[in-house]
């Protein structure tokens, strides 16, 4: 089978033929439709993963997954061969990814059924970027008319965010640059949605529309210990960047360092709400499994949202 593989570290994946992988007990065998690019598969791609999880190489990467069940190992219950499935790669080291024409998946923990309505190439974008998205803004947990920072907001992670967090009608500020940024960012939701530019003095942007300060941040990036500063007293972060308790000891705040915990559950809110059209998945280009590495050149170079990857 065609995939993007890794031979070494850090490096730019290539596409190879590689044999095409067998269900172990417990395993689903998918047929890879779709794909996409996350900050964690290009984080592996940069060796920032080494020495943090065990890599097999060739390591085949990608996390999220969607497609059909080509295949059951041994001693799995509740789905057929032929059913549409999807998700994300949940296993304890990093060589067997989704970048592929086929994955085996653990059939317990990661994937769930396609509701009717979503789309493939959304359902191959939604399952780690929506489940970092839903476990942050859960996090912090905002109330109505609260006010949420999410730093971040033109990302996979931070664009499924916002329009969570407002769709709980939490008062959102987000960080975009004026431009292609700021009117990406402003449609993804019809609620209003207050911008403030990162590259200029961030924390009087925010003062301004939040004098007391916000009372919860989504840190999906930029510096932790300055958004924490701009929580009110007994405000809330979560982070993405492992940014947790410690970080903030001796402060009137809570922190959060969040990872996503793609249980089947979850998949399947998401799924459920991006189907309906309460969630749009912010997929933005879309490239062919051939053009993996430029997938990568471009996720790299801070594309908005989501980068889609075809790979039947």
């Amino acid at each position: 089978m065609r995939a993007a593989t890794l031979d070494s570290v850090p490096a730019t994946p290539a596409v190879t033929d590689i044999d095409t992988p067998s269900p172990q007990a417990g395993e689903l065998l998918v047929k890879v439709a779709a794909s996409s690019v996350n900050g964690f598969d290009a984080a592996t791609a940069a060796s920032y993963l080494q020495g943090m999880m065990e890599h097999r190489f060739s390591l085949v990467v990608g996390k999220d997954f969607a497609g059909t069940v080509e295949a059951l190992g041994e001693g799995v219950d509740g789905f057929a061969v032929g059913d549409a499935v999807f998700g994300v790669v949940m296993k304890p080291f990093l060589g067997t990814g989704s970048l592929a024409q086929y994955v085996t998946v653990t059939a317990a923990y990661g994937v769930a059924p396609i509701p009717a309505g979503l789309s493939i190439q959304d359902a191959g974008a939604v399952g780690l970027a929506g489940t970092a998205a839903l476990d942050s803004v859960n996090a912090v947990a905002p109330a109505k008319g609260e006010t949420v920072l999410i730093c971040g907001a033109t990302g996979g992670v931070g664009a499924l965010a916002v329009q969570i967090a407002a769709a709980r009608g939490a008062r959102v500020i987000a960080t975009a640059r004026p431009g292609a940024e700021a009117d990406f960012v402003t449609a993804l939701t019809d609620a209003d949605v207050h911008l403030v530019d990162f590259t200029g003095d961030l924390d009087a942007q925010v003062r301004a529309l939040a004098p007391s300060g916000v009372d919860a941040v989504l840190h999906l990036a930029g510096d932790g210990a300055q958004l924490a500063g701009l929580l009110r007293p007994g405000g809330r972060i979560a982070s993405t960047l492992g940014f947790g308790p410690d970080a903030v000891q001796g402060q009137d705040v809570t922190a959060h360092a969040v990872m996503a915990d793609a249980n089947a559950q979850t998949l399947t809110t998401l799924a459920a709400d991006a189907a309906s059209g309460a969630l749009r998945v912010p997929v933005t280009a879309a490239y062919p499994l051939e053009q993996a590495p430029e997938a990568f050149a471009a996720f790299g170079s801070g594309a908005l949202g989501k980068l889609a990857v075809t790979c039947a």
